[in-house]
């Protein structure tokens, strides 16, 4: 018995306020020698370890809280809590530590906490006045009231003292009952000073005042007494939004009636925290410190409560699985268990890992599925799915592959959620930009496993690009169809561009997948659609993505974009900028510069050939006359070569260098057709081009190759081709198309 009313959780505060939890244990109350006092000792239940050793100071300032709760502070910025399991046990060790300290145990705190600034007055205070004098609640001295709330504010002396003798002389309710006549009445001067005054104690910053003001009989009292702002016109109407709008709803009955308390009283002292009291000054930021403290274990308790009512749980699930449930009823399990996971943010780490262990074993992913149809459902679920996606992006992961692949893909939990985002009503698209966080996580190969036969990476991108890209594309893909930006407004604006800015990220750590997208759906050309957007952001947009697409210098894509004349809408940007120097002129030179210190000579060639007249008044900055040099350094060099090889007759190719993947990748016999039909298109539209350069040189050509023997030709990005006449050397042309890393030197 001793071992369960013990049991009790440490929890510190950290640096932004919040308590952290150090784990559960068992404590005690002992001397300990080497600190020469008694000591309360917490050893951890899992394996006896020490979770707390702190020895009980007789100068020590000790609050119990809530029944449950002993706060205590034993530095200026390290702040501890012990929450009992049973009230039974706090009492215990409470007693203990009045003991030491020679205190009353009635009272809920053994000190006075004294600054040193204070030390002196404190010291004028008579010993015999140990409470504030409070004036006679009355409607008349209802002002004296308030002055003596706020000047005792600033001092923590004062403060401790006035709340004793709150406390003592049950002065909250007396303050209560006369803000009720005041109403009756229509004292409006009167209910301006109860304002200040309930304001005052709520600063006052003590749990038992707490305790009293949010019971079930005085909390509604309170939160009309913070109706009547001095500030405003007419005074709010809180209590008729908590009594009439605000309504619970037991989708599940609750039985347990203390549980069912803490539910409304924390909902209603969130409420006021929240919506009714200003925002504090950052002199008042640390008065409403234990308010803060006092809904966060409240939270803390409910969550655990129902986490430990298995029966409860499992009921919930069953009737939101259940086809037969009505949509009303599974719109109300589906915001409940919504506000169960927003409440198991105030949980630690290891408890909240616990929770949403405990929420996937119950079946929370299949049940996010039914009902999705609804409006009011799908806004839930997708609230819930974004607190499993931080929780575990595999897990999620997991899910989603094994969904039975309906012929219609909108079914899908991943494209329910593409489509909030899509059709977020929010004009600032709030949630949109939540939901491609999430979006983004779930396609980080940086948080994929991998197993011991295949990698989580390779088969959820496969899903993804099979069953979601397309979806997330359509607004995008639909705003160009015609080439040109159909709908230029603001919101579409902003849409499109976190479409892209998901997009950007895809080209940057999905090479192969997001390469064939491209291609096959022709995507960088409806994307620089968008350079003509008159919202600048956008266009940025857009082009950042085709920077992040030559940034991989990868001829395939270079292959891609000369081919498709792709350069053109970037430069009419740039021409229709002007000489204005802004940043959009910065990210367009900033391009041309990158091809040109990167030397990609495909693009740099394509580019001085077709834009280069256009181009070659921009003198402010050297990048399109660097452009040009290159272009005439590679030309001579070329030339050199050309004539060199063929005055030895032995010609030698350079055959486009695939890393070992991507190799893999575009060999793998489970490619669809669509990347072979890509790959084989871009071979043969080089072929082409190929040709007509050769067939201009022919005359050049035909003198010297009348001594070598004709061979097969091989198409290459740059360089020559030998004639062999060994015939042997056609098999090392057989192998070498099967191979496109081999490199073979061929003679005469």
């Amino acid at each position: 018995m001793s071992d369960t009313r013990r049991r009790v959780k440490v929890y510190t505060l950290n640096e932004d306020r919040q308590w952290d939890d150090r784990g559960t244990g068992h404590v005690s109350s002992t001397f300990v020698e080497r600190l020469r006092g008694i000591s309360l000792l917490v050893r951890a239940e899992s394996d006896g370890s020490l979770l707390l050793e702190s020895k009980i100071s007789p100068n020590t300032a000790y609050q119990k809280q809530q029944d449950t709760l002993i706060v205590w502070s034993e530095a200026d910025n390290y702040d501890l809590a012990l929450s009992f399991q049973e009230k039974a046990g706090c009492d215990e060790i409470w007693e203990r530590i009045c003991q030491v300290q020679g205190r009353d145990p009635a009272l809920d705190i053994t000190q006075d906490p004294i600054d040193e600034s204070e030390e002196e007055r404190f010291e004028e205070i008579p010993e015999t006045s140990h409470l504030v004098e409070l004036p006679p609640c009355e409607q008349g001295r209802l002002e004296e009231i308030a002055d003596l709330v706020t000047s005792v504010l600033s001092s923590p002396i004062r403060r401790e003292k006035l709340a004793l003798a709150l406390m003592t002389e049950g002065y909250i309710k007396k303050l209560l009952g006369l803000f009720r006549v005041c109403e009756e009445v229509d004292n409006r001067e009167g209910l301006h000073h109860l304002y200040e005054i309930v304001r005052g104690v709520l600063f006052l910053n003590k749990a038992a005042l707490f305790e009293v003001m949010f019971s079930d009989d005085c909390i509604m009292d309170v939160v009309g007494c913070l109706e009547y702002d001095p500030a405003l016109v007419q005074p709010k109407r809180h209590r008729e939004f908590l009594t009439k709008t605000a309504k619970f709803k037991e989708v599940i009955p609750i039985t347990d009636s203390e549980l069912r308390q803490k539910i409304h009283q924390t909902y209603r002292v969130q409420y006021i925290q929240d919506i009714i009291l200003p925002t504090p000054s950052v002199f008042e930021e640390n008065f409403l410190s234990t308010l803060t403290s006092f809904i966060f274990f409240n939270k803390v308790e409910i969550v655990s409560m129902l986490q430990e009512d298995e029966k409860f749980l499992t009921e919930v699930f069953a009737q939101l699985t259940d086809d037969a449930t009505e949509d009303s009823k599974r719109r109300e399990l589906v915001n409940f268990v919504k506000e169960f996971c927003a409440f198991s943010q105030t949980l630690q780490p290891q408890n909240r890992d616990a929770f949403f262990k405990t929420l996937a074993n119950l079946g929370i992913l299949p049940a996010l599925e039914i009902g999705m149809d609804d409006l009011q459902v799908r806004a839930a679920a997708t609230d819930i799915f974004s607190y499993l996606v931080e929780f575990s992006p595999s897990m999620v992961r997991e899910f989603v592959m094994q969904e039975p692949q309906q012929t219609d893909d909108d079914v899908l939990l991943i494209n329910v959620v593409i489509k909030q985002m899509i059709c977020d009503s929010d004009p600032e698209l709030g949630g949109a930009v939540q939901l491609m966080g999430l979006l983004r996580t779930l396609i980080d190969p940086e948080n994929m496993l991998a197993s011991t036969n295949k990698t989580e990476k390779t088969e959820f991108l496969s899903f993804f690009y099979k069953y979601c890209m397309h979806v997330l594309t359509a607004p995008l893909l639909a705003n160009t169809a015609l080439d040109k930006n159909s709908k230029d407004n603001f919101q579409t604006a902003q849409l499109l561009a976190l479409i892209l800015e998901l997009l950007t990220f895809c080209v940057e750590h999905h090479t192969y997948h997001i390469k064939t997208y491209i291609m096959n759906k022709d995507l960088l050309r409806r994307v620089l659609v968008l350079m003509n957007s008159k919202h600048t952001f956008l266009a940025l947009c857009a082009l950042r993505f085709m920077r992040r697409i030559i940034g991989l210098k990868d001829e395939y894509y270079n292959r891609y974009i000369i081919k498709g004349n792709l350069f053109e809408p970037v430069i009419n940007a740039l021409l229709d900028n002007g000489t204005r120097y802004n940043l959009l002129n910065s990210a367009i030179i900033e391009l041309f510069e990158f091809i040109k210190v990167e030397d990609i000579k495909s693009l740099i060639a394509h580019i001085v050939d077709n834009f280069y007249k256009a181009l070659e008044s921009i003198e402010y900055v050297q990048t399109f006359k660097g452009l040009k040099g290159r272009y005439e350094q590679e030309k001579d060099r070329q030339s050199q070569r050309l004539n060199s090889s063929f005055l030895n007759c032995r010609y030698r190719r350079d055959a486009r260098s695939l890393d070992e993947d991507e190799e893999l990748w575009f060999n793998d016999d489970d490619d669809d057709d669509d990347g072979e039909a890509v790959e084989k298109r871009m071979g043969d539209d080089f072929s082409d081009s190929y040709g007509k350069y050769m067939e201009a040189k022919k005359g050049k050509l035909y003198s010297l190759t009348l001594s070598c023997a004709p061979a097969k030709v091989h198409t290459a990005l740059v360089g020559l081709v030998d004639y062999p006449d060994d015939e042997d050397e056609e098999e090392d042309d057989e192998e070498e198309d099967q191979s496109p890393r081999k490199r073979p030197r061929l003679s005469s």
